[in-house]
């Protein structure tokens, strides 16, 4: 079976348990618009250019992904060190987007003694009108300076949808952290984007 049919077949079978487009998107580290093809695979439709990034080996391992978050943490300190990041400007919260960057998140906070925040992005949502949300069992954010953390950037969009809705809720996004950037973005809506590995392509 070609790397190709397994997406496919995982993608159904994700389908099949109930998952949404956007969850099955966030499972594979995938475009929406990639997931809608793996899904469909229209006819005459070319397949999206995109990147699978399997980080399922460091994810299934507790002190694995202990050491991945530690990475993206010193990596924010050594920036800050440089002058790169405001100095003395430490965040209050650290806010994982579900699912992956939660597990990320819940890590750097504990290390640095910060409050845990969950952004439900919009692309989660089953109403009519998805939108996003922050979870209520966890940290609010009002007037707190936030750290996002996600595990890969895709396209962009759910995190400048996580800034959006942190503004608009007396937040203070001061960065966005990441394992793995597809799109080589260095800030989205001014906030600066910090990521671990850049993923390029050639030709």
């Amino acid at each position: 079976m070609s790397a190709l049919e397994e997406l496919i077949t995982k993608a159904k079978a994700l389908q099949a348990e109930g998952h949404t487009p956007g969850q099955i998107s966030d499972e594979l580290g995938l475009s929406m618009e990639t997931v809608t093809w793996l899904l469909t695979q229209q006819k005459g439709m070319e397949a999206p250019k995109d990147v699978h990034i399997d980080w399922t080996e460091v994810g299934s391992q507790g002190m694995l992904l202990s050491d991945m978050a530690m990475m993206m943490l010193k990596r924010f300190l050594y920036l800050a060190e440089g002058g790169i990041a405001p100095p003395g400007e430490m965040p209050d919260t650290v806010v994982g987007i579900a699912l992956s960057g939660v597990p990320l998140a819940t890590l750097i906070a504990a290390e640095e003694g910060l409050k845990l925040a969950v952004y439900l992005p919009a692309k989660h949502s089953r109403s009519e009108t998805p939108t996003g949300s922050l979870s209520g069992t966890f940290s609010s954010i009002t007037a707190q300076r936030c750290i996002i953390v996600d595990d890969v950037v895709t396209t962009g969009t759910t995190l400048a949808e996580t800034i959006a809705f942190l503004r608009r809720h007396g937040a203070i996004p001061m960065a966005v952290w990441s394992l793995f950037d597809k799109q080589g973005v260095r800030e989205i809506d001014g906030v600066p984007v910090h990521s671990l590995f850049t993923i390029s392509r050639l030709g």
